[in-house]
C-alpha cells in the first residue's frame, strides 16, 4: 500500500475527521445552462462552482469535501455539461462520465422550462445501468407559471430564490442514510478487550511525522471498539509479542513486510495486512483472491497493469513501480511487460492486460473501487490488490485471510 497515500488529506486531518474516501459522493450532472453550478452553490451554501450565462463554463469536474445539513459529511462533485460540443467538448463529457464510477448518489439538473432532453435521458439510462440512485431536479421553476406535480424521484427547485433547495437536500439525505450503513474494517472479527499489534514500518517511503490513512483508520476503529492496539516496527515485533502479558489476537502488517512478519508471528496468532482488510472493506475479496492465482499463470510477454488510486512522488524503491514488478517477475519466472496508472486514470479497455494489480484503494471510495474490480471482471481480466498478491507470492495467502473468517 503506497505510503504517500497519506498525504492526500492527512496533513490537516485529525483522527476524528471523516476522510473523503469514506464520505458519500454526490455528483451533479446536467446539460449546459440548466443551472447546474448555480444549484450546486445553493445546495452547498458557498461559491463552489463558477456561474456564468456562457455555455460550458464548467470545464472539468469540481470536487469538494464538506459537511452539509442534513446530509452530513459528503463530497460534492460538479461536472461539465453533458451536451458539450466539439473535440474538447467530448473530452469534457468523458470526464463527466468518469465521475459516474465514483458516484454514490446522482442529481440530474434539468431546465424546467425545456424539460428532459436526449442527453438527460442518456444520463438516466447510465444511472439505471450502473444502479446509481438519482434525483431529477427541475431547476428554474421560478420561471414557470404552473409547477407540475413531481414524481417520487423528482423535485422542482429554483437556485435563484432557493425554492425547495432544502427539500432537495432532504431527498438526497434519504439516499445518504441508505449508503451510510455501518461497516467494519476489522472490528467484526474481534471482541472487546482483544489485543492487536499493528506493524508499521518506518522507512524511506514513510511520510515524516505521519501515519498513513489505512493505519489511522484501523487504529481508530480498534480504539472505538475497546480493543488494545500496540504499534511497532518490524524490528521490534518479536520483542513486542514476548513482552505482552496477554497473547495478541491478531497482527496487522503493512504488506511490504509480510515475508519478515510472517516468519516472526507464531502460527497460533492471527496475521493479515492493512491492504487485505481494505480488500474486504471496500472491494471484493473473493475476486481479488481469484486474481492472485493468475500470478502463477502468467506467460512470457504478458502485460501487467499496476494501478494506484492516488498520485504521489515516486521513491527510488517505490512499491508500485519497482518492488512489485520485481517480485512478480521472480514469482512467475516470466519475462513480463508492466504498465502503470495512478489517480483517477483507469483504462476503459483492459483487453491487453493479463492481470491488473491494484493498490489497497484507501484514496478511492467504495463505489469506485468496486467499479474497477467489476469492470476488470466484465472484461475477462483477473484483478488482485497489492496485499493479496504479496501474500500469495509469500505462500501465506490462506493464513492471512483466515482471521477474517473468509
Amino acid at each position: 500500500m503506497p505510503y504517500a497515500a497519506a498525504f492526500y488529506e492527512v496533513i490537516n486531518m485529525g483522527l476524528n475527521d471523516t476522510v473523503s474516501a469514506e464520505r458519500v459522493h454526490i455528483s451533479f450532472f446536467g446539460m449546459r445552462n440548466a443551472g447546474k453550478s448555480s444549484l450546486v452553490n445553493a445546495v452547498t451554501g458557498q461559491e463552489l462552482a463558477v456561474v456564468s450565462d456562457v455555455k460550458g463554463t464548467t470545464t472539468d469536474p469540481v470536487r469538494k469535501a464538506m459537511e452539509i445539513l442534513p446530509l452530513g459529511p459528503v463530497v460534492i462533485i460538479d461536472t461539465p455539461g453533458i451536451d458539450d460540443e466539439g473535440e474538447l467538448g467530448e473530452k469534457r463529457v468523458q470526464k463527466a462520465r468518469q465521475v459516474l464510477t465514483k458516484t454514490d448518489i446522482a442529481v440530474l439538473v434539468v431546465d424546467s422550462t425545456k424539460g428532459l432532453g436526449k442527453f438527460d435521458n442518456m444520463m438516466i439510462d447510465f444511472f439505471k445501468d450502473k444502479k446509481i440512485p438519482f434525483v431529477i431536479a427541475y431547476n428554474k421553476s421560478d420561471l414557470l407559471e404552473n409547477v407540475p406535480n413531481a414524481a417520487k424521484n423528482e423535485i422542482y427547485v429554483s437556485a435563484k430564490n432557493d425554492k425547495n433547495v432544502y427539500e432537495l437536500k432532504e431527498k438526497i439525505a434519504s439516499f445518504c442514510k441508505m449508503k451510510q450503513v455501518g461497516k467494519d474494517i476489522v472490528a467484526d472479527v474481534l471482541e472487546k478487550g482483544d489485543t492487536v499489534i499493528l506493524v508499521i514500518p518506518i522507512d524511506e517511503s514513510a511520510p515524516k511525522g505521519r501515519v498513513i490513512l489505512p493505519q489511522q483508520q484501523v487504529l481508530r476503529e480498534l480504539l472505538d471498539n475497546n480493543c488494545t492496539a500496540v504499534c511497532c516496527q518490524v524490528t521490534e515485533l518479536d520483542a513486542t509479542i514476548k513482552n505482552l502479558v496477554k497473547r495478541p489476537k491478531l497482527v496487522i502488517t503493512d504488506s511490504q513486510a509480510f515475508e519478515q512478519v510472517s516468519a516472526i508471528v507464531p502460527e497460533d496468532i492471527g496475521l493479515t495486512s492493512f491492504s487485505i482488510l481494505f480488500a474486504r472493506y471496500k472491494g471484493d475479496l473473493k475476486q481479488l483472491i481469484d486474481g492472485a492465482r493468475q500470478l502463477k499463470k502468467l506467460e512470457d510477454g504478458d502485460t501487467v497493469l499496476i494501478s494506484e488510486g492516488c498520485t504521489h512522488h515516486r521513491q527510488c524503491n517505490d512499491i508500485g513501480t519497482v518492488k512489485l514488478p520485481n517480485w512478480i517477475r521472480k514469482y512467475s519466472g516470466k519475462e513480463l511487460n508492466f504498465e502503470f496508472t495512478s489517480g483517477t486514470e483507469f483504462p476503459d479497455d483492459l483487453s491487453k492486460y493479463a492481470l491488473v494489480v491494484h493498490c489497497g484503494g484507501c484514496m478511492l471510495n467504495e463505489t469506485e473501487m468496486k467499479y474497477r474490480i467489476a469492470h476488470a471482471v466484465q472484461e475477462g481480466v483477473k484483478i488482485v490488490n497489492y496485499g493479496v498478491a504479496i501474500a500469495q507470492m509469500n505462500g501465506i495467502l490462506d493464513r492471512s485471510i483466515a482471521p477474517l473468517n473468509f
